[in-house]
């Protein structure tokens, strides 16, 4: 660890920094300088925990928010963005001497402070919360605060390991995805490279000291690919530069990691940046970087005509070098650029000069104000899982009949298209088109799909089932709220059965839940009655599970909740199989309860292959025991007219267990099918215990696989994985043979 600065180090450094900023922001300088004369004051004697004095990480934290382009006001709001919470000066003090529009950034940054929370998920989704409440209120306080956290990475030695992991991966899953869902890619990167340092130091070392070993010839390769282009776009007039870089290293490691590839094996290792003045010369320029290089087919990228959300403009393509090396070539204009490296700091309008409308502004932020609302009547298990969907997951373009561009998150389905144009549309729907043909609530959406929804003029309401098949927290979000306004009564009905029926599972007796101790448990979830738990657990506000566990959590820390001594069970023959009188829930050897039986002989269907998550139900055999099928199996239909031999069977949480089950999918006819599937299968790390193709005729084929999995959870991101490679048609779940 480097030598301790002092606090004449700090002032050399900040007088260096001045005088960039001054230049930039003469009018401000005066009160720039005074907001770091104040903090140097008020964090006097205040160390850090590398024994650095405490004014050296806000002054940091300015010149970084002033690298992004933030106006003058956040600059002195990053020198100040500590003083309230960790020194003696008010909100009042900040207001009186710098302004109430500093003080309300400088509060704004304080109140992201963490609290104290019983669940870590509820902490989290407090934490987020505040995040998105200050980001509608002002842009500039998240900005801020990725700043700090900026600057507290590159200093993350000083952290004991354990707590430099903590941060490292919190950085990773919430600050540097924030920052990308922002614009902010030069920002992004060095949070990601950073903490993938801190989380993987090996797996950070091996790439970095290759890449350093083959530093020469990457450069070597690099300028000869840039000096070729730039004669050749020299002899046809356009002005332009160029840059050459490796990829970063994080970018580098996940795609070794998700694609179990080699460092030779990346394509787009290389990355070649063309920059020039106007729209229509990315358009020249392509044509030109394509006479000179042999494109790769399907590598091609237009983001000028269709922005990413996060307002990301290029062009993309990928071509092949000399050596027969690919590497990608990015086109934009100089604006374009700006957006790209700082993202939404390069057009906020304040009293810098930006000319970019309120309006026009407002519109980039919607997404914020719908994660706002999507919040509102979410559990946070949920929000935090669908947080990472909506701002973090890739993207898909689709049409509306008319040519309108949607963006959905990838995985979306005609529901999430239908409630993105309006909750009007998504309560009225009946079926969609894609293409022209009909297709099911469960197709998963391709970039380029023109999607058309098929609706009634009576609103019957969406289904249920639909909260499973949709993919976007604003989707979720609109039929919850439907179910909510219009069927409180069903709703409190379905969330009470569940919750009995999953509280008698866990062999926890309802009368507990007394008068006296109900209202406390209650009052601790945030709900104001029982019936209020009922109907969000009937509506999906909260799942029943999370639920049943917070109410156990709550009786055992109340001292109601006791072990009670199994009963022994009445056992039968194989041919006159025999329910007990009494229920006893008792573990199986697979993760599934029988109830009443102990130490059940049980086997998995194969015409369901059911697994975790699916709702099950057993059938007593003659002699071989309990036989599990999904409710929804048509065979499990006919054997329920045999009353007398169904048992209720769920599933317990087994966490290395793992399940076969079987998969069909339906795709196009063509060369390398089977080996892109493999592929697939081969990135999610999945055990794939057969696969075999055979032809179905008219140009299409039918892929059949037995796999094992843990859960429905894995079996929905294998079946969306497999949606989405090329050709692929529809993917089904199936039964297998012995």
């Amino acid at each position: 660890m480097s030598k301790p600065m002092t606090v004449e180090d700090v002032n050399a450094r900040f007088e260096e920094f001045m005088t960039k900023c001054g230049k930039l922001h003469p009018d401000a300088a005066a009160d720039i300088r005074r907001a770091y004369e104040t903090a140097r004051a008020a964090h006097d004697g205040q160390l850090r925990r590398s024994g650095d004095p405490y004014i050296m990480h806000p002054e940091a934290v300015a010149e970084i928010a002033f690298e992004i382009g933030l106006d003058a006001r956040s600059i002195e709001a990053a020198l100040l963005h500590d003083v309230i919470e960790d020194t003696s000066m008010t909100y009042a003090d900040v207001a009186g001497g710098f302004g109430e529009d500093v003080a309300l950034l400088v509060d704004g940054v304080t109140k992201l402070t963490r609290v104290q929370y019983t669940y870590k998920e509820d902490e989290q989704m407090e934490n987020l919360r505040k995040m998105f409440l200050a980001m509608a209120k002002d842009i500039r306080v998240i900005l801020i605060k990725i700043c700090d956290r900026l600057h507290n990475m590159r200093t993350a030695e000083a952290w004991s390991e354990p707590k430099r992991r903590e941060k490292a991966l919190e950085t990773m899953e919430i600050y540097a995805p924030l920052a990308h869902r922002l614009g902010m890619s030069r920002v992004k990167w060095e949070l990601e490279d950073i903490a993938l340092r801190c989380l993987d130091p090996i797996g950070y070392k091996e790439i970095v000291d290759v890449i350093t070993d083959r530093e020469s010839h990457y450069n070597d390769f690099l300028e000869h690919v840039t000096s070729v282009i730039q004669a050749r776009l020299g002899e046809n007039g356009i002005k332009a530069e160029i840059h050459g870089r490796i990829k970063h290293v994080y970018s580098v490691y996940r795609k070794m990691y998700n694609q179990n590839k080699s460092l030779d094996e990346i394509y787009d290792l290389y990355a070649i940046r063309i920059i020039v003045d106007e729209v229509v010369d990315c358009y020249n320029v392509l044509g030109i970087v394509h006479d000179l290089y042999k494109p790769m087919p399907g590598r091609f990228k237009d983001y000028i005509s269709t922005p990413k959300p996060n307002m990301y403009q290029s062009l993309h393509t990928t071509v092949i070098g000399r050596e027969g090396i690919p590497f990608e070539v990015q086109i934009r204009t100089w604006e374009m650029h700006h957006t790209a490296e700082y993202g939404i700091a390069a057009h906020w309008k304040y009293k810098d000069g930006v000319t970019e409308s309120k309006e026009n502004f407002d519109e980039k932020l919607e997404w914020v104000r719908n994660l706002l609302e999507t919040q509102e009547d979410t559990d946070s298990d949920e929000f935090l899982s669908m947080l990472k969907i909506d701002m973090f997951a890739d993207e898909v373009f689709v049409f509306t009949p008319k040519g309108d561009v949607i963006s959905l998150p990838a995985g979306a389905t005609p529901i999430d298209f239908a409630y993105s144009i309006h909750s009007a549309v998504g309560n009225r729907m009946t079926g969609a088109k894609v293409n022209g043909r009909i297709v099911g609530y469960d197709y998963v959406l391709k970039s380029g799909d023109i999607v058309e929804v098929l609706t009634s003029k009576v609103a019957r309401g969406p289904s249920r089932g639909w909260l499973e098949l949709a993919k976007t927290n604003e989707a979720r979000n609109k039929i919850r709220q439907w179910f909510k306004k219009m069927a409180r009564d069903e709703n409190i009905a379905e969330g009470r059965a569940r919750f009995e029926e999953h509280m008698k599972r866990l062999d926890i007796d309802l009368s507990l839940l007394s008068d006296d101790v109900m209202p406390q448990i209650l009052k601790r979830m945030s709900f104001n009655s029982a019936d209020e738990m009922y109907a969000a657990i009937g509506y999906g506000g909260i799942t029943v599970m999370r639920a049943v566990n917070r109410v156990r959590d709550e009786l055992t820390r109340m001292g109601k909740l006791g072990a009670k001594p199994a009963e022994q069970p009445v056992v039968g023959t194989p041919d006159t199989p025999a329910l007990p009188n009494k229920k006893v829930t008792k573990r199986s050897e697979n993760g599934v309860v029988v109830e009443g039986v102990d130490n059940c002989l049980v086997k998995f269907a194969r015409c369901c292959t059911p697994v975790p998550g699916d709702d099950i139900i057993g059938f007593v055999t003659r002699g071989y025991g309990v036989s599990v099928h999904r409710k929804d199996c048509r065979n499990a239909e006919d054997l329920s007219r045999e009353a007398g031999r169904m048992v209720k069977v769920y599933w317990e949480q087994t966490p290395d267990e793992r399940y076969v089950t079987g998969l069909e999918l339906s795709a196009r006819d063509r060369a390398n099918l089977l080996v892109d599937v493999m592929t697939a299968l081969t990135a999610l790390k999945v055990t794939v215990v057969s696969i075999n193709a055979r032809v179905l005729g008219d140009g299409y084929d039918a892929v059949n696989l037995v796999v094992q999995i843990a859960d429905t959870n894995e079996l929905k991101t294998i079946m969306t994985k497999l949606g989405n490679i090329q050709g692929v048609v529809q993917v089904t779940r199936k039964g297998y043979e012995h």
